[in-house]
């Protein structure tokens, strides 16, 4: 690609860059035309989320796993960015042979021997492309097989190797017999939809994760036992203090000390008040949340919609955008939760510019998957419908939260700083 880029801009600047002064210009199809490409092309985008499925892999994941996701996407968005400047004004789009767009912009200057160089590099990518594709699947795969979504099949890691083979084995023969009995267009539609469909579900789960986070929180296996020991305990401590005949009538006045100022009128106004406030913010957050995300639908089914009257795509429009900056508006006026920032005990790297990352993050993505065609969505359909098979009939009764514990999240809070000190692992 750097090839590409340095020797395409010295054939740029000595034939004029040809592909930039067409006569109907190197932008025929507009916004939309663009936008729907860029839905199709997406899933070149998909080899930095690659990343996040190996932290079980990193040392240190709450530092790298964030600079490594950054710097992956700053390369491959420079690299993609700058070869499209270059390519689209070495040869006019019309002229393009859509197979070998790259390889075939140099033969037509008669750089023949650049073509095969171009060639080879195209190829040993595609390598490193099926090879980063296949990492992340088999340890998603084993992600929900450990949470019992899927068999326990996937879920086994070989001793020496410590990597899920089976899984792994699994992956590369459906991904080939895809790959076999697919056209290439379809597969590319296929895998461009499940990437913006994955990346707007996180973007949406930031808003709640932020605004309207969980009271309770399952607790994982590994610590329920520290957890029934604690309540033991603290059941044992409540017992002995209330059963020791000797202190008993200063248990009694400590009692009616504890009690006394709980029962004070003023504090318990100021409780509930403190509830009710704090359970108003929480409904305005979610109904915020809906507001976004039932206006962003709005705004970018009806900008696509061409086939509709300009008046009434206007209206559709305005409406949808009134709904989405409403949503947005209250979002950024009122407060976020105020533990949001210990939730889910990752700590490191934190969601900037909430909510208005998040929000264009789904306006954007919203948007691609609108332009990705209705045959596109028919495939994901099918694909969808036999997820949700295999999760009626397999996940649902043999999940790992069926028979959960769940604990709020203040206290779930103190079981893990307990169970970090005394080296439990969750």
């Amino acid at each position: 690609m750097l090839f590409v880029i340095i020797a395409g801009s010295y054939i740029g600047f000595q034939t004029g860059w040809v592909g930039y002064k067409v006569a109907g210009g190197f932008f025929p199809y507009g916004a939309n035309g663009m936008l729907a490409g860029s839905a199709t092309v997406f899933f070149a985008y998909i080899g930095f989320d690659s990343v996040a499925s190996t932290a079980e892999e990193v040392k240190n994941p709450q530092r790298d796993l964030p600079l490594g996701i950054g710097t992956a996407l700053s390369i491959c968005c420079s690299l993609y960015m700058l070869v499209s400047v270059v390519i689209v004004g070495l040869v006019p789009y019309f002229a393009m042979d859509p197979d070998t767009p790259i390889s075939s912009a140099f033969a037509k200057h008669g750089m023949h021997w650049a073509m095969y160089l171009v060639t080879t590099g195209a190829v040993l990518a595609l390598c490193s492309t099926l090879m980063g594709s296949i990492l992340p699947q088999p340890r998603i795969l084993m992600a929900m097989a450990r949470d019992g979504l899927l068999p326990s099949f996937f879920s086994d890691v070989h001793k020496t190797t410590q990597v899920p083979v089976k899984s792994t084995v699994v992956t590369g023969i459906c991904a080939a017999a895809l790959a076999f009995f697919m056209d290439v267009s379809q597969l590319a539609g296929m895998v461009s939809v499940g990437t913006l469909l994955a990346f707007t579900i996180v973007a949406v789960s930031i808003l709640i994760l932020r605004y309207v986070p969980p009271d309770e929180v399952p607790l994982p296996s590994s610590l329920q036992a520290s957890f029934r020991l604690s309540q033991e305990n603290d059941e044992e401590k409540l017992r002995g203090t209330l059963g020791d005949d000797d202190h008993e009538q200063g248990s009694a006045e400590i009692s009616d000390v504890v009690v006394e100022p709980i029962t004070d009128p003023l504090i318990e106004k100021q409780l509930y008040a403190s509830n009710l406030s704090e359970a108003k913010r929480r409904k305005t957050a979610a109904c915020s949340i809906t507001s976004v995300c039932i206006g962003v639908l709005i705004l970018t089914t009806s900008a696509s919609a061409t086939f509709l009257p300009f008046p009434v795509r206007c209206s559709v429009c305005v409406l949808g955008g009134m709904l989405l900056l409403a949503g947005l508006g209250m979002l950024c006026w009122i407060d976020q939760d105020d533990g949001r920032h210990s939730f889910g005990h990752s700590g490191g790297f934190i969601c900037p510019f909430v909510p208005l990352l998040p929000v264009m993050c789904i306006l954007i993505n919203t948007y691609l998957l609108i332009n990705l065609g209705g045959g596109t969505w028919m495939r994901v359909g099918v694909w969808l419908v036999m997820g949700v098979f295999v999760y009626i009939f397999y996940g649902r009764t043999h999940s790992s939260l069926t028979d959960v514990v769940y604990v709020p999240v203040a206290e779930a809070n103190e079981i893990y700083g307990s169970s970090s000190s005394l080296g439990f692992v969750a």
